[in-house]
């Protein structure tokens, strides 16, 4: 019983950590058009997210930019085996973000970024074959950042600031694989944790050698979340002595990990621009989940994950068609961290490619609507987690993962 309930809060954590570790890439309409690429393109006060240090490239005064999208995900999985089959019915995702800059004078901008670069909404049906792993998960992380943007020439500039994270999770799980109450109901917990706050910084750089060309870097550091006193509440208990389920808390350490960005912008023939970012999410920090139970009977463990550093690939295009209308479009390649062997059902992402396409219409000189759209078709996968015990037996949990998402966004810009 002790190892059941030390499964239950482990996965748990790992569901805390993949809030972390899924990358929403969605932090601007403008930047998402384009294959989601920013860290060398001038344009709006979404470089409060791609790169602080161009801030003050900007031509007005004040910059803001807006913004929510519509993630619709569908994910299925079936074992071809045993029969087996289950689908995702999973809420509306609605990432969204909010920058402003205001230039102070030519060599100095500050800024301020609210955004959501991590976050999930996936329910798998009643009763499915992986529910001893999850049934539902909602979680969400917020980032806000104070920025400043210092030019140090004509040639280059310099940018970053802290960063302030606040994030939450509601997870669900069956407690294994058969056991019910004296109703036939199968035994869960619910686990939830809120108010989880953390610091981090980044910092970026901008050189612009000619009119036409310009280079960018930008890093966001490693975010240590610190959950404390979580909550777990189990349901469906038998009532018996060799059930002694009882609520509990419990601490853990959760790592985001650092992300670097490097790429460039080329202007040609007037009105294209081209951009290209490289972005490497350093997941080879998260070695190990280190969990602390309140509960002293419980004793406190390691859990592997060996996560690998991976990487992104981003190309985008946009065109001045006219003075009221800019055309977008673009596509990235995105590498999942997670290697054979650790495929869990609430992170169900494999390798993917992801199409996108968006615009942008001036309706005057200071204000601009901005609409973008991604498609993302992720590599079919045949997976498994192998870390999954019961009665001291190995009792690993296969399958193939078929998964899609497409992603709807809406966005403002305004200038003065």
């Amino acid at each position: 019983m002790k190892k059941l309930l030390f499964l239950t809060v482990f996965t748990l954590a790992a569901a805390v950590t993949y809030a972390g570790g899924y990358r929403v890439s969605l932090q601007g309409q403008r930047a998402l058009g384009m294959g989601h690429t920013g860290v060398a393109v001038v344009n709006s006060a979404e470089l409060g997210f791609f790169n602080p240090s161009g801030l003050v490239y900007l031509e007005n005064k004040l910059n803001i930019s807006a913004g929510v999208s519509a993630v619709f995900s569908d994910v299925v999985w079936q074992n071809d085996e045993f029969g087996q089959m289950a689908r995702t019915d999973s809420a509306v995702g609605t990432p969204f973000y909010l920058y402003a800059s205001y230039k102070v004078a030519d060599w100095l901008a500050l800024g301020l970024s609210a955004y959501t670069p991590y976050g999930s909404s996936v329910a798998w049906e009643d009763d499915w074959a992986g529910s001893h792993l999850v049934n539902n998960i909602e979680l969400q992380a917020i980032y806000v950042q104070a920025l400043a943007s210092i030019k140090l020439s004509k040639y280059l500039s310099v940018g970053g600031g802290p960063i302030y994270v606040n994030g939450s999770v509601n997870f669900n799980r069956n407690l294994n694989r058969t056991l019910t109450d004296i109703e036939g109901n199968r035994s869960n917990v619910t686990v939830d944790a809120s108010g989880v706050a953390a610091w981090g910084w980044s910092a970026s750089a901008m050189f612009t050698p000619t009119e036409k060309l310009r280079v960018g870097f930008n890093y966001r550091s490693e975010i240590i979340i610190e959950a404390e006193d979580g909550g777990a509440t189990f349901s469906n208990i038998p009532n018996s002595p060799l059930t002694p389920f009882t609520n509990t808390k419990f601490d853990a350490s959760l790592p985001l990990p650092a992300e670097l960005t490097v790429g460039l912008s080329y202007q040609f023939l007037d009105k294209w621009l081209f951009a290209f970012d490289y972005n490497q999410t350093l997941w080879s920090v998260y070695e190990s989940l280190d969990l602390d139970f309140e509960n002293p009977s419980i004793p406190d463990s390691e859990n592997a994950r060996n996560y690998q550093s991976s990487s992104v690939y981003r190309f985008g295009l946009q065109f001045d068609a006219t003075d009221r209308f800019t055309l977008r479009g673009g596509y990235y390649f995105d590498e999942s961290p997670v290697q054979a062997g650790y495929f869990a059902p609430e992170t169900p992402r494999n390798d993917s490619n992801n199409f996108t396409g968006g615009l942008s219409f001036n309706v005057n000189d200071r204000f601009a609507i901005d609409a973008a759209v991604l498609y993302s078709r992720f590599d079919e996968i045949d997976a498994s987690y192998d870390f999954y015990f019961e009665n001291g037996q190995a009792a690993p949990f296969e399958g193939t993962y078929k998964n899609s998402a497409i992603t709807l966004g809406l966005g403002v810009t305004y200038k003065l």
